[in-house]
């Protein structure tokens, strides 16, 4: 190893630089040649047709939609942005150089550029240390600004070999760590730990659970593993479709830029409680109280719906059926007809169960013609399955119904005391007064605004109980008339037309590989939500049970072990926390452990010298005290601030922070949150308000509040508001 300077490391970066300019010259080609590629697949197959499509015209229809398709594949990857597209660089013991990116590149001899770094022989990279070097001499990350190499940084792995290679930096990672953070993630392609690595290229069959504490980097580690598993089982999920889950909107707009910065844009992102959107339509943002939230996510509400679902709405609650056939009154009462409705939903759900019911409701009416009245049968059948009543009857009896209509229903104490007879008076009591909001809501009308993150899981949960109702198929027209538009149709559009699914198939959209972050705050109705859109799915799993703001975590625990099954499973563990300084995160492990004791705590490896300050107001002086130190922390750092609030004062604290004058400069790094929007999210500075509250209005309580005492990449202020009660805590 020689001896640097600056002049040596200036011309150290000029040679990076020519291979990196080297890189994006023959970038430059592989765009213009998929851009010519797809110019000649829109020349392959034109037609003015606009009334029908000869048989002979299928082949040149497929051979251009093929040619189409690859080409506006590999020009989104090309043309992705690839800020760092290189940024890394091993050097062998066999005189090998590897450069490492965020896609592979090759020159016209088809020789590597750039290796992806999700192949196989990009792994020495990540995976390579001192005590195993894995024939390394040295690892260099190169940290570039757009196309140019403005800094290195090296690390000598194995010292047993003689060599020149000059050696310069202080270490990619804590240079990175020392970052300010912006509004949203950033991938770590290029400081990849060890035991963060082997979490990505896990196998994806079976069930993966990386799990860790705060700042462990648990998502984006999740994140390039998507990537990962893209890349290693493209036809695989490509063709199933990747579905990642988060715990709020916020969080998905945090990370949403990691995966197309890792070269892909394939994969579907949803909040919890925008998963079942596919099958209701809509999705949502509101959080229940805490109680009322505890008892929706509970197993015991699966039964609960069920008792609703066979429970008739008092308008179809109909408890005699008649009809009169040749002056002979024909008649069901109510055992009989509750008979029935038992029979036909024991075997078939509800709106697919009409034509069964109607058959029984015949067959029984039937039986109790006389014997002794002359009629042939087949005219006996046909007066009575045409007769107005029993349409009428059928129609009223036996509705189609819509999973928000009969949910609404729980807003009926009534209701509620019949149906869900397994809960105590408290929970029942929660539960109907989450729903008061619906007396606002005219009657007869479709219901979709309102609901809870809570409720999409029951809503999903009826879908299921009660299927969909028969939908009359329509034809599809293939051609557009008149108009300047020559032709519409494509292979895509035969496909979706000629498929058939069977109509009593649930109704959700289904994908191949589902990763759900923040797992430990999954309720176990919304396991079962989950479980629906990858019955046969792989699944990457991220959580820390000491973060859960579900209070049960046994039940949680059962229905992830009923996830599991009997397919492959493995848990990677995450032991560093790269995010909270030292100071910061001993001071949340006090509060955390005093109720959690076995919590994961893992070793915080930075140190800003900045110890957590604890400060109190009151309610009327809460605007000033923030005002004041939220321009302490803008002073004192760079990047974001979070103010971490409780639900009940997020609009209020909301209007004052972005409304005041003093603070009207730093309002592009001021971020208002409540600790469940947190969860997953990274500031610099934080600041906390109200702790107390926290606790009391989340349903994980001291837990959730640990969540937002662990936000802090810098410094954290808490603020109590008239209360301190938690301070007991750090004791």
């Amino acid at each position: 190893m020689t001896s640097t300077s600056r002049a040596d490391l200036d011309r150290e970066i000029a040679k990076e630089q020519a291979h990196v300019d080297r890189v994006y010259a023959n970038l430059s080609t592989a765009t213009a040649s998929a851009k010519n590629l797809a110019r000649q697949g829109r020349e392959i197959f034109v037609t003015d047709r606009t009334d029908f499509l000869r048989e002979e015209m299928g082949t040149a229809l497929f051979e251009r939609d093929a040619f189409a398709y690859q080409a506006a594949k590999r020009l989104a990857i090309l043309d992705a942005e690839h800020e760092g597209l290189v940024f890394g660089r091993v050097d062998l013991t066999t005189d090998e150089t590897r450069y490492i990116g965020r896609i592979g590149v090759r020159d016209d001899d088809y020789e590597p550029l750039v290796i992806d770094w999700r192949a196989p022989a990009a792994e020495p990279f990540y995976r390579a240390t001192p005590a195993e070097p894995m024939q390394v001499i040295r690892r260099r990350v190169l940290r570039c600004r757009d196309d140019k190499v403005v800094g290195l940084e090296d690390d000598l792995l194995d010292s047993s070999v003689e060599t020149d290679l000059p050696i310069f930096g202080e270490g990619a990672l804590m240079a990175s760590l020392s970052r300010a953070r912006g509004r949203t993630m950033r991938d770590i392609v290029a400081t990849i730990q060890a035991e963060q690595d082997e979490a990505i290229r896990a196998p994806y069959q079976g069930v993966t659970i990386i799990a860790g504490g705060p700042g462990t980097g648990k998502t984006v580690v999740a994140l390039h593993r998507a990537a990962y598993l893209l890349y290693t089982n493209r036809a695989r999920l490509e063709k199933g479709g990747v579905l990642v889950v988060g715990p709020s909107n916020v969080f998905m707009n945090y990370i949403e830029r990691v995966l197309p910065s890792l070269g892909e844009d394939s994969v579907t992102l949803k909040a919890i409680g925008a998963v079942a959107s596919d099958v209701l339509g809509f999705a949502t943002e509101r959080v229940d109280g805490a109680a009322a939230a505890t008892v929706k996510g509970s197993l015991a509400m699966q039964k609960v719906l069920t008792r609703l679902v066979r429970t008739p709405l008092p308008e179809h609650d109909v408890t005699t059926m008649r009809v009169t056939v040749k002056g002979e009154v024909l008649r069901l009462g109510e055992q009989e007809l509750h008979k029935i409705r038992e029979q036909v939903l024991s075997s078939v759900k509800l709106n697919r169960g009409r034509k069964m019911a109607t058959d029984l409701v015949l067959n029984a009416l039937l039986r109790k013609f006389p014997d002794d009245v002359e009629i042939d049968p087949h005219e006996l059948e046909e007066q009575v399955r045409e007769h107005p009543n029993l349409h009428s009857f059928m129609a009223t009896w036996w509705p189609a119904l819509r999973a928000t209509r009969v949910l609404a229903r729980l807003a009926d104490p009534a209701v509620v005391d019949h149906v869900a007879q397994s809960l105590d008076a408290g929970q029942r009591a929660a539960l109907v007064s989450s729903y008061a909001w619906l007396a606002a809501a005219d009657e007869g009308e479709e219901i979709v605004r309102g609901w809870s993150v809570a409720d999409v899981a029951l809503l999903d949960e009826l879908i299921h109980i009660l299927g969909t109702p028969p939908e009359e198929q329509q034809e599809m027209d293939v051609f557009l008339e008149g108009g300047d538009v020559a032709e519409v149709l494509t292979t895509a559009d035969i496909l979706r037309h000629e498929r058939h699914t069977d109509p009593d198939e649930d109704p959700q959209t289904t994908f191949a590989h589902i990763l759900v972050d923040e797992g430990q705050d999954i309720t176990p109705m919304q396991w079962r939500m989950l479980r629906r859109r990858g019955p046969q799915s792989s699944w990457t799993i991220v959580g820390d049970p000491a973060q859960s703001s579900y209070p049960h975590q046994q039940e949680t625990a059962k229905a992830l072990a009923d996830l599991v099954g009997r397919a492959p499973s493995r848990t990677f563990t995450l032991s560093t926390n790269y995010r909270s300084p030292s100071e910061v995160f001993e001071f949340a492990a006090k509060v955390i452990t005093k109720v959690f004791p076995d919590a994961d705590l893992p070793k915080a490896v930075r140190s800003t010298g900045v110890e957590p300050r604890v400060e109190a107001t009151t309610s009327d002086g809460l605007h000033e005290a923030m005002r004041e130190h939220l321009l302490t922390l803008a002073a004192k750092v760079n990047g974001t601030i979070g103010v971490v609030v409780p639900p009940s004062r997020l609009r209020d604290v909301q209007l004052h922070v972005f409304r005041d004058d003093r603070l009207a400069a730093f309002e592009d790094r001021i971020i208002v949150v409540t600790a469940l929007q947190a969860k997953g999210l990274e500031y610099d500075g934080v600041l906390v308000v109200s702790p107390d509250e926290i606790i009391a209005e989340a349903p994980g309580g001291v837990r959730v509040l640990y969540v937002a005492l662990t936000r802090a990449t810098q410094m954290m202020i808490t603020l109590d508001v008239d209360t301190s009660d938690w301070r007991q805590l750090l004791n």
